[in-house]
């Protein structure tokens, strides 16, 4: 599938201030499932300085900083891509001790995946634990049984609500209250799979499925477990699927503050700021392309 995104972001402030050091993570992966196939950014005012970077987990980011003082500043992202993986279930596990739940990894392998192993901190977690437990038992401990069924679960059994603002919900009261945005039942699945020993992180991106909660596109949250002999599989709760094409990686982490589009601060005692943003997102006929 070929796809156009075009994505702005807008900051207002009350009065001019001094916008700190931005990480701005617009830049769509390559990696096995989808390819960039370009990518430009334009940004107002012109930063005075820009470089392209690579951070630590290998996400491709753009580090930008300003001279002086500026009342508002807007980034504009424009990528096409080519999503390649229409099978989502195309892959076998080749380790034993990830054939079944818990799940364990080589030592190698462990130590490279440890901060997507470890516990989602939650005041509240062992009430996830114990409903992840539950699954597995119904899985008969089967770990791709576990994903389907976890996935399909918080399809089917949670509301699904609009949420601009805010930090995830913790995974218990997502658990409990069982409704939430996408970022949040996205950290529920990554807690869940990480207490049966599958490694499991954030993903940021796009979807052309159109969640039914939200009324204009906008930025997607979904999961991506790691399966050895199958590498990173993204399931997407909120949409109760697998993730084959319809969906755009930008950047994942084992949590969602490392997985921002925009991460920065600005300068300014008692200013306010306000942001916007607008999203196209549009499927290419390749015929025509």
């Amino acid at each position: 599938m070929l796809i156009d995104i075009r994505h702005e972001i807008r900051y207002v402030y009350g009065r001019p201030v001094f916008v700190e050091p931005l990480t701005v993570r617009l830049t769509p992966r390559s990696d096995a499932a989808q390819r960039l196939l370009s990518f430009s950014m334009r940004v107002d005012p012109d930063p005075s300085g820009l470089t392209r970077t690579t951070e630590h987990d290998g996400v491709e980011a753009s580090m930008l900083w300003f001279d002086g003082a500026h009342p508002s500043l807007r980034i504009e992202a424009r990528s096409r891509v080519r999503t390649d993986r229409d099978n989502p279930f195309d892959w076998i596990i080749t380790d034993d001790g990830a054939a079944s739940l818990p799940a364990s990894y080589k030592a190698a392998q462990a130590a490279a995946l440890a901060p997507m192993l470890a516990p989602v901190e939650d005041e509240n977690g062992d009430e996830v634990v114990r409903w992840a437990e539950r699954l597995a038992d119904q899985s008969e401990r089967s770990p791709a049984a576990f994903l389907n069924l976890l996935t399909e679960t918080i399809h089917a059994e949670w509301a699904m609500i609009g949420r601009e603002d805010g930090d995830p919900f913790a995974p218990s009261h997502s658990l409990e209250q069982k409704r939430g945005a996408c970022r949040d039942v996205t950290m529920l699945f990554v807690a869940a799979c990480r207490s049966q020993g599958l490694a499991a992180r954030f993903v940021s991106g796009y979807s052309v499925h159109h969640p039914p909660e939200t009324v204009r596109q906008e930025l997607h949250a979904w999961a991506e477990v790691y399966l050895p002999g199958a590498g990173w599989r993204g399931y997407d709760p909120s949409l109760g699927l697998a993730v084959a094409d319809g969906h755009v990686a930008l950047c994942s982490a084992p949590d969602h503050r490392l997985a921002a589009p925009v991460s920065g601060s600005y300068r300014g005692t008692g200013v306010a700021s306000t942001i916007e943003y607008d999203i196209d997102l549009r499927v290419v006929d390749e015929g025509s392309a």
